[in-house]
């Protein structure tokens, strides 16, 4: 089928979209502060990417039918069978994240939650700039999640390049502009999927409420 024969479908919501593209500036917002020595904002932009975190998870899980984990976290059967085709030209778009696609989200999110977590109770050499949480792991403890933390964003930076790495190969090579989807929530495929639904916004508010509330909680040291 010709591309102008294809349609333009929805298959992004407003809350996916906009934990990506925070998550996107966040990790360079991080990254900055850390080289320009303002721990403060550091601090606050870990706090920004926790809250992010806790409601991905959440939306993983209750989100629409894209944004679930169950559609696109499939077996290494699926993967190897998408992996045999990736190469074949003329193959169909998918509606959502690919089977190899799904894993890599998987790992990007895993790393941002070890990356948090670390910092979380890590410990600075003099121990003046320590985690919110760092009170209840011992000084030689605290300082193994901060290397644990350094180490957590060089495996961090990997992915982000292996990331980049996928978008560049599909836009060049099977001609799917995911930059352009991931913005406004829509993507060419063949035809209108019947199985996509999306979640209501109050959902999205109650999961910004618990996402707020597990910051809240860290940021006063783990006590209520």
């Amino acid at each position: 089928m010709k591309a102008d024969a294809k349609i333009r479908v929805r298959l992004w919501d407003a809350p996916t979209r906009l934990v990506h593209w925070s998550l996107v500036v966040l990790v360079g917002v991080s990254w900055w502060t850390h080289e320009i020595g303002r721990m403060d904002w550091h601090r606050w932009s870990g706090y920004a990417v926790l809250g992010l975190l806790v409601f991905r998870l959440f939306w993983g899980v209750f989100g629409g039918t894209t944004a679930r984990f169950s559609s696109f976290v499939k077996g290494p059967r699926a993967v190897a069978a998408y992996v045999r085709t990736l190469f074949a030209p003329g193959q169909a778009a998918l509606p959502g994240h690919n089977p190899l696609g799904g894993w890599a989200i998987v790992a990007m999110l895993a790393a941002l939650i070890c990356q948090v977590t670390f910092g979380l109770f890590a410990v600075d050499v003099d121990g003046i700039e320590s985690g919110p949480l760092s009170q209840y792991v011992s000084f030689d403890l605290g300082r193994s999640f901060a290397e644990w933390h350094e180490l957590s964003f060089n495996v961090l930076l990997a992915l982000i390049a292996l990331h980049v790495l996928a978008v560049v190969f599909y836009l060049v090579a099977k001609r799917e502009n995911l930059v352009s989807a991931m913005v406004t929530g829509r993507r060419l495929l063949d035809s209108e999927p019947k199985d996509i639904r999306f979640a209501p916004p109050g959902l999205a508010l109650l999961g910004a409420a618990l996402a707020a509330a597990v910051v809240w909680i860290v940021m006063k040291g783990g006590r209520l």
